[in-house]
């Protein structure tokens, strides 16, 4: 059993130089962001431990040659679930970390990874210049051409088959003018959260295990934000402080009282995995939307005691 220490470089929230915010418009579809993959890998678990995760590793670039903004994208998860939970439906969504370099107007970058088709989707926001407190979201998906081949454990190691680079368009979708506090017009609606001020503390002394657990584990606290309502459904989400089978559950509750809707996560501290549960009450009928994102953050040691944090962090649900 391991239970991972993430070390992570500066989130792109707090470092990034911040160019001109976008218009964002209220129509389907107003903008698109040019992108381009430049490196990709694959390593799976191998046969030795067929009940370990694999890592997926994208690098990608912001194709307006003006900003020279370059993002990691990592993941990792159970070798089986291809980058859906459990082999089901949710997809796994992880942030891509700023290099450093450039500028960005974007808030959060992050990716999902649909292995069995080797396809990439990918998930950007950002302040908009036209609806003040709002936020756009952009979205795209880019096909990977793969080549594999078997290490001498019995393992995969996966590479981009052409060293040319691969460009992808992300587009934006309809942005929210106004607060929206009335229930989405459709269960399909496309639902997604931008997730704020993670913490979580524990206590490992220097030089432990990983598979050594940590002690006075708080599980992690965050603010949730819901991207298509502007922020109606706001919530203020703490654990219970209990791990079972390293698993910690928690409630959100609404800030100021102001949603009469639910949400509530599930965090699984083995595998850094952060399952987010809203439900809507709507006219005597309800309907949920679950997001699942693998979550990295930096921690700060003092002493024995860790405390990791992260930049903002976009989840989404189903594939785009």
């Amino acid at each position: 059993m391991r239970h991972s220490l993430l070390i992570i470089p500066t989130s792109l929230a707090l470092l990034s130089e911040v160019g001109a915010i976008r218009i964002c418009g209220n129509s389907t579809g107003t903008s698109t962001y040019p992108w381009r993959v430049s490196d990709a890998r694959y390593d799976s678990a191998g046969s030795s431990t067929s009940d370990g995760s694999a890592i997926v590793a994208v690098s990608m670039v912001s194709a307006n040659r003006s900003y020279g903004t370059f993002f990691e994208c990592v993941a990792s998860w159970p070798e089986a679930w291809q980058g859906f939970e459990n082999g089901g439906d949710n997809i796994i969504w992880s942030d891509c970390i700023w290099a450093g370099n450039g500028f960005t107007d974007d808030t959060t970058v992050s990716f999902a990874m649909d292995w069995a088709k080797h396809s990439m989707y990918v998930s950007h926001t950002f302040a908009c210049s036209d609806a003040q407190g709002a936020d756009g979201l952009a979205t795209g998906m880019v096909p990977l051409d793969i080549n594999c081949v078997t290490t001498e454990d019995g393992s995969q190691a996966c590479t981009l088959a052409s060293k040319a680079s691969i460009e992808f368009t992300t587009k934006g979708g309809r942005t929210p003018q106004e607060p929206d506090t009335g229930c989405p017009s459709s269960v399909d609606a496309y639902q997604s959260w931008q997730l704020e001020a993670w913490k979580r503390q524990y206590e490992l002394p220097p030089g432990s295990s990983l598979s050594d657990p940590p002690k006075g584990d708080t599980g992690p606290s965050f603010v949730l934000r819901n991207m298509r309502n502007r922020g109606t459904d706001l919530f203020n989400c703490t654990s219970t402080g209990e791990v079972e089978n390293e698993k910690f559950t928690g409630s959100c509750t609404a800030a100021d009282g102001a949603s009469t809707n639910t949400a509530d996560f599930m965090f699984d501290r083995e595998l850094n995995m952060l399952t987010i549960r809203q439900q809507w009450h709507c006219d005597g009928s309800s309907f949920d939307a679950v997001g699942v994102g693998y979550v990295q953050a930096t921690c700060d040691r003092r002493g024995d005691l860790l405390t990791c944090t992260t930049g903002p962090i976009w989840i989404g649900t189903k594939t785009l």
